[in-house]
């Protein structure tokens, strides 16, 4: 259990966090709060899953400085599943390794933090005991999820935390009728690496197009500074005699530097 005390305008009081399991006294403030944060509706058999723990872990936020009656009552949760690396969706972007079948991925399903609490770091501790769990376990290679593309707070989030935005998947989410984007976020854990994920390959791609374009300028602008100190009729400036230095003079008349 992870402490913590911060100091809240929205709130009366000084807070201090707890983090604990989610349990079964928690699934009706557990749904409303998914239907307050969430323009997607879960089903029931979802909730049930999570608060008796039935292929799902999940990490509750409270805050011990509320009133008795409060005192236990979430302000923030997460909620993850343990999934085999080779049926998941980022399994091309994992460095394969054949005589690991077993291995694994725990994929976050949601995350969220009541208004009041929001900017106090509930966040970040939450996913760090995602993180600190899937760690722990020593065949599990990532943590990984997806955001929704207009979620700019929660994608700031991610990237601050190290986690890799490797794929963009267009129209992931169907929301009263309209399609919306999702970027794929991916954390690697226990030594883990990708292999090279799409997005990372256009952008190597397009890094070395740059710098191979540079290149190319900088030795264009060099070989013309050269030919920009010497006459085109240099040669032949060079095989005519002394004598005939006004001929010279005649024949370059119409020479060109670059």
């Amino acid at each position: 259990m992870i402490r913590s005390s911060m100091v809240n305008p929205k709130i009366s009081h000084r807070p201090t966090i707890c983090y604990r399991p989610i349990q079964p006294s928690d699934l009706e403030i557990l749904e409303q709060i998914h239907s307050d944060i969430f323009p997607i509706r879960y089903e029931s058999e979802f909730f049930q899953n999570v608060v008796n723990g039935h292929d799902i872990v999940s990490w509750a936020a409270v805050d011990r400085g509320r009133p008795n009656s409060q005192s236990d009552e979430l302000i923030g949760f997460v909620t993850a599943r343990i999934v085999l690396a080779k049926d998941s969706e980022i399994a091309d972007l994992l460095r394969s390794d054949s005589s690991k079948v077993d291995q694994t991925l725990v994929y976050i399903l949601t995350l969220g933090v009541v208004d009041a609490y929001r900017n106090c770091g509930v966040a970040t501790a939450l996913i760090h005991e995602v993180i600190k769990y899937a760690s722990s376990i020593p065949v599990c290679r990532a943590v990984y999820l997806h955001v929704i593309s207009y979620n700019n707070p929660a994608i700031h989030l991610y990237k601050k935390m190290s986690f890799k935005c490797v794929r963009r998947l267009h129209g992931f989410y169907l929301i009263n009728g309209q399609h919306y984007d999702s970027y794929l976020f991916v954390y690697y854990v226990n030594g883990s690496r990708s292999s090279c994920s799409p997005l990372e390959l256009v952008t190597v791609v397009v890094s070395c197009m740059k710098t191979g374009l540079k290149s190319v300028a900088a030795k264009l602008m060099k070989n013309e500074e050269k030919m920009a100190r010497w006459p085109k009729c240099k040669e032949t400036r060079g095989l005519i005699s002394t004598q005939n230095k006004r001929t010279v003079k005649t024949e370059c008349s119409g020479c060109e530097y670059v």
